[in-house]
């Protein structure tokens, strides 16, 4: 190879270096910019537009995108990216700590109950949820997605004089329509909080002698052009929250993580959050095919201050996308 042909290969190699090094510094850029823009809602506590709000659901997930950007900033050698990275990084760590408020309650207790959370997927887990409320014997169930047949089956099995939980409330609907809350202590009608497509059924359950709040959550998931009535509905939660005085329990499928600032709201009025009190603040339930290993947890059980939470489990339902969420709480007398 004579000195010309070496001078232009080695031009060819350097150029295809310079390519390859603006091809990944380019892809680092674009992956800080999409992580930093959902962080910054994140931090200025909005749920911002269409992709964020479905993002926010999965915010610490986005250390992995992140840790990739900072390897390619550093194989690269961009210290701009080097310093965005690790600034990325930190703010991610910083908010995937659990919200809201730890203390709980000190006051005598008054009662023991198991609650269950499970939403059935248009009603074809209801035979498992028999299974593991026949299982796990909650007090209090509820369930969303309950359509007809769904209902029925349940009230077969569990109503009726002599049943486990022979106590309802619900919103009769087809596929994701219908909602049900089921219990063992009597219950006395309330309206529930209104849902545009979805029932939210509510009562108040006599639990004792003791009068309790039950209100069923399960807003529209933030899709794609239902990110205003997603908002609306889990404000219209947290107004229920706020003008409740007595001990409440407020569950189902939030279509929400602590990381949207709409459900951030909820837990500001006073309610706990009992995964977070019963140690287990971020433990996935859905989607069901990849949780634990990765998912959000968007079903939960919210309780007032008059609750105190010691153990959270979340159990698969097959032929569901979400995990069941079963919470033993204890009533507690304030002050």
């Amino acid at each position: 190879m004579d000195t010309a042909t070496a001078e232009r290969a080695g031009h060819g190699e350097g150029a295809e270096r310079r390519r390859g090094r603006t091809a990944c510094v380019r892809l680092a850029a674009a992956t800080l910019a999409v992580v930093s823009a959902v962080l910054g809602c994140r931090a200025g506590d909005t749920d911002g537009i269409t992709p964020v709000p479905q993002l926010l659901a999965f915010l610490p997930w986005l250390l992995a995108p992140t840790g990739l950007a900072l390897a390619l900033a550093l194989l690269t050698r961009w210290r701009t990216g080097m310093v965005w990275g690790v600034a990325v990084l930190g703010g991610l760590a910083w908010y995937t700590e659990p919200y809201g408020r730890l203390s709980e309650p000190t006051g005598t207790p008054l009662a023991g109950l198991r609650v269950m959370t499970a939403n059935v997927q248009f009603g074809w887990a209801t035979d498992a949820l028999v299974a593991a409320v026949e299982r796990k014997k909650p007090a209090i169930v509820f369930v969303a997605e309950c359509e007809y047949s769904c209902s029925r089956a349940l009230t077969d099995a569990f109503g009726g004089p002599g049943g486990a939980l022979p106590h309802r409330a619900a919103v009769e609907g087809a596929e994701s329509e219908g909602s049900v809350i089921l219990s063992r202590f009597p219950l006395k009608p309330a309206d529930g909080v209104p849902g545009t497509t979805m029932g939210m059924p509510g009562a108040v359950a006599d639990v004792n002698g003791h009068p309790v709040r039950l209100q069923l959550a399960h807003p529209m998931p933030p899709v794609p052009g239902q990110v205003d009535v997603w908002r609306r509905e889990l404000g219209a939660l947290r107004d229920y929250a706020a003008a409740s005085g007595e001990p409440t329990i407020l569950a189902g499928d939030f279509n929400a993580s602590q990381d949207h600032a709409a459900f951030r709201r909820i837990l500001d009025t006073g309610l706990r959050d009992s995964s977070r009190l019963a140690g287990a603040p971020r433990t996935p339930s859905w989607p069901s095919r990849t949780a634990p290993a990765l998912g959000t947890q968007i079903d939960h059980v919210l309780v007032s201050r008059d609750f105190s939470a010691r153990k959270a489990d979340f159990l698969g339902l097959a032929r569901s996308d979400h995990h069941a969420l079963v919470v033993d709480l204890t009533l507690r007398r304030r002050g």
